[in-house]
Formats: structure tokens, sequence, C-alpha cells
């Protein structure tokens, strides 16, 4: 009867099986002999032959057969993998362009091919390797297929995915936002898109785009924060906070991720004056990040700024400055919860630390000046004042306090 295709399929898998590596190619070999035509048994073949470490007479193999048969497509791709395992990168890029440029191709191999030199990219960079041909090669690559699926919301979103990692921000959101567009369902899409808003500050955008993120994930955390960061940024603290609660409720099993929560939910709560609300997220910030300084920054600041728990703002104040001690806004904020204390002397301290850094703003000056005038120190004061009148021409507060030569 000759050689059966299943049969001989079979043997050849079961000498595979059991490491008969020369039974197993002999077996492929009788197949290609009795059906040179087909690409299944030059593939298999050619496949086995890689394996056993024979990866040139692999492609010797496919190389006479893509000769008979130029449009076998599969052919065309394991070709450039072969070769490009083998280091003849031209040789592989050749086989590459040929499978992008071949319309009989499916699309969706092309868009692996592409995502694996993105992959290769994205390698390069965690390394700090530059190769601006390699570069140059994967964008063309891109653009061929840009320019025959136009419309592919696919073909788009490996765009964004590799312009992201090219470093092309603005190109990488114009890829996401045509793909999320048109009908791409790929959370990471819009997960990108959103990131992206956040770099070029495009809160309206951000906020817009999250809530129809949203009504297609809505168990998606990621997209609540993105939602609430966007409304944060745009000081619509309630509409923030609870996109806030519903992105910690979505995260219990990350804390470290309910931790960059908690902080903002302090903010959001202070804001509105829900104190209460706002100590307790950030206290839990604090049981799971003791040395978070924003947190201890801005729960410090904001007690004195309210007159409470002054004890407990100085305690967390002087942690601050313990382990930065020459940042300016941190100085600042010590310097004012000891102000509030009533520590004239050694606010005054810190402050002038503060304002010699060379990084005084007007914040920084005012409080000079207030906690001079409490030193007794009236015309310095007024001195301070004034700077810091120079950097914010537009506080009331400030005319007043010169005008009078008195806090308000």
């Amino acid at each position: 009867m000759g050689v059966n295709e299943v049969s001989s399929q079979q043997k050849q898998r079961i000498y595979l099986e059991k490491g008969k590596m020369q039974e197993a190619l002999a077996e492929g070999e009788k197949l290609l002999e009795a059906y040179p035509d087909e690409p299944r048994y030059v593939l298999g073949f050619a496949e086995v032959l890689a394996r056993n470490g024979q990866r040139d007479k692999a492609i010797l193999y496919l190389e006479n057969f893509i000769k008979e048969h130029p449009a076998e497509g599969n052919v065309k791709m394991v070709l450039a993998g072969l070769y490009k395992d083998n280091g003849q990168e031209q040789k592989s890029r050749d086989y590459v362009t040929a499978v992008f440029d071949d319309g009989q191709i499916d699309i969706s191999s092309k868009l692996i091919m592409l995502g694996t030199y993105n992959a290769q990219l994205a390698q390069n960079k965690s390394k700090k390797i530059i190769d601006p041909e390699l570069e140059s090669y994967v964008l063309t690559l891109f653009k061929k297929l840009e320019d025959n699926y136009p419309n592919d919301a696919n073909v788009h979103l490996v765009g964004g995915d590799l312009f992201m990692t090219l470093g092309q921000d603005e190109n990488a959101k114009r890829e996401y936002l045509f793909a999320v567009r048109n009908g791409s369902g790929s959370f990471e899409a819009w997960q990108n898109l959103l990131y992206l808003e956040t770099q070029t500050n495009e809160f309206d955008s951000l906020i817009v785009h999250s809530e129809t993120a949203l009504e297609l994930f809505p168990n998606q955390a990621m997209i609540y924060y993105f939602n609430g960061y966007g409304h944060l940024r745009k000081n619509q603290y309630r509409e923030a906070s609870n996109a806030l609660e519903q992105a910690k409720k979505l995260s219990s099993a990350n804390p470290a991720f309910v931790n960059d929560l908690n902080g903002m939910l302090g903010d959001c709560y202070n804001a509105t004056k829900e104190y209460a609300k706002s100590d307790k997220a950030y206290d839990e910030a604090l049981a799971f990040n003791p040395n978070n300084d924003l947190i201890l920054n801005n729960y410090s600041y904001y007690l004195a700024l309210r007159k409470e728990n002054l004890e407990k703002a100085e305690k967390m104040s002087a942690q601050l400055i313990k382990n930065f001690p020459d940042n300016p806004s941190y100085l600042d904020t010590y310097g004012w919860v000891l102000y509030e204390r009533g520590k004239y002397k050694e606010a005054k301290k810190v402050m002038e630390k503060a304002i010699q850094t060379g990084q005084g703003t007007a914040t920084h000056f005012e409080h000079y000046g207030d906690i001079l005038f409490q030193l007794g120190d009236i015309d310095n004061a007024v001195k301070q004042w004034q700077k810091a009148k120079q950097k914010d021409g537009g506080n009331a507060s400030l005319d007043k306090k010169i005008s009078s030569r008195k806090l308000n």
C-alpha cells in the first residue's frame, strides 16, 4: 500500500517519545518522499531536525521546498525563525519582510511576529541596549501593517505597545485610542491609554475615558483608580473618593496598591473636611509603611492646620526630617508643626534651613514671617511677608498682614 500518512505520523510520534531520533527522522523522510508538495510534512521534519541540533539541515530542506513552492507563507515564517535562532539576522529579516508583504498570510501571524520583535526591543530597553537599526526595521514592519490593515483594531493595539516600548508616548496614546474606539476589547489597551493620559496631565480625557472603560470592565480596580485620580487632580473630591473606595474594595489582595489608595483617600477626605475618614485612611497607610514620606508630610501638615493632635503631628514630621533632612517642603511642614505647638525658636531654625536650600516658596517666606512675628521681630516679619508677596502677588491675606503689620 505504500506510505500511510496517519500510521507514519503516529510511528514518528512514538519514536520521538521514546527518544529514537534517527528512526523518527527516517519516518519523516518517508513522508517527504511520498508527499513532496505537502508543507505540513516538510515543516514537521524541519522541526524534528532543529530540535535534534540539526538547524542547518532543517533550513536546507525548507529552502529547497520554498524554491518549488514560493507561495507557502508558513514555510517563510519558520525559515525566518530558524535563521534568527542561527544568528543570521539579515536572512531572517528578509523572510519576515516577505511574510509582511504577502497578502495571503493571515494577519494574526504577522501580529505575533511584530509582537516578538517588540518583546526583543523591550528586553533591549531593560538592558539599556540601543539598537536604532532594529527599531527602524520594526517600525517599518508596523507601517506595512498599518498601510495594509488601516482599520484593524489589533494592528493599532500592537502599534501602541510598540510605541510605548520605544518611549514615544504621544504615538502610543494615538494608537491605543484608535484601538479602543474601533472595537478593541483589550483591558491592557484601556489601561495603557489611561496611564499615558496621567503622564500628560490630560485629566478631562482621563475621566471621560475611564468612565467608558468602567462600562466594559466594572470589576477592574485599576480603572476605578484612574477615574479617582483624574477627579482628584481636578479637585472633584467626592467623585474621587467614591471611585477610590471602589478600587480599594476590589484590591484587598494587593496591600501595596491599597496603601497608595489610602494615601489618596486621606487627601480627598481632608479636602471635604471628613477628618475622621481622612485620619483613618492615613493611619492605615502608615500601618503598611511607617516611612511613607508623602503620607507623613500631608498627615502632619493637615493636623497642624487643624490644630489637632499636634504631638502626633510633631512626631511624624520629625521622623520625616530624619529621613529627608534637606527637603524644603518637608522642612516647612516640620517648622509649621513646631509653630502650631508654640515652639517658635525651634520653628525659626527649621524654616531658615528650608529657605537656605534656595528653593523657598511664597509659603516658606510667609510661614517664616509668622514665626518671626511670634518672636517679636515685627520688622523682619514684614520683610518676609513682602518676599512672599513677590512670589504670590494674588494673596490678599499677605496684603493684610503687610499693611497691618500683624497676623490676621
